[in-house]
């Protein structure tokens, strides 16, 4: 099962490596810190950084990806709203008129100085 977080799935980087799905993406970081030379000859997908391919093979694994369809859908999706509703997905919270004028009071100023613990 593609969505089972116990599955094992293959290192990339060092073959014998065989990590759970849950962790794949830390043991991606680590491995990739621990082989810096095996890390240089892999190229990352752009449809799933989990994808780890030799730079050779990165033009071929993009257009076989099975994740690149996901994609696609996504921006044939956006493409298709209307783009006043694009634009209104923001909130419309706005903030209430401030009532305070710190300038005046500045100029007011003050018969006494706070000082914390004492009491006028």
């Amino acid at each position: 099962d593609v969505l089972d977080p116990e599955r094992l799935i293959q290192c990339p980087l060092v073959k014998h490596h065989q990590i759970r799905a849950r962790r794949f993406p830390y043991h991606l970081v680590k491995c990739k810190e621990s082989n810096p030379e095996i890390a240089k000859k892999l190229a990352t997908c752009p449809f799933n950084a989990r994808h780890l391919v030799p730079q050779a093979d990165l033009s071929d694994h993009i257009m076989k990806c099975s994740d690149k369809a996901f994609m696609e859908q996504d921006v044939v999706s956006r493409s298709s709203e209307p783009p006043q509703e694009q634009l209104n997905n923001g909130s419309t919270w706005q903030a209430p008129p401030c009532e305070e004028d710190w300038e005046t009071e500045a100029l007011e100023g003050s018969e006494s100085t706070f000082v914390w613990g004492m009491i006028n």
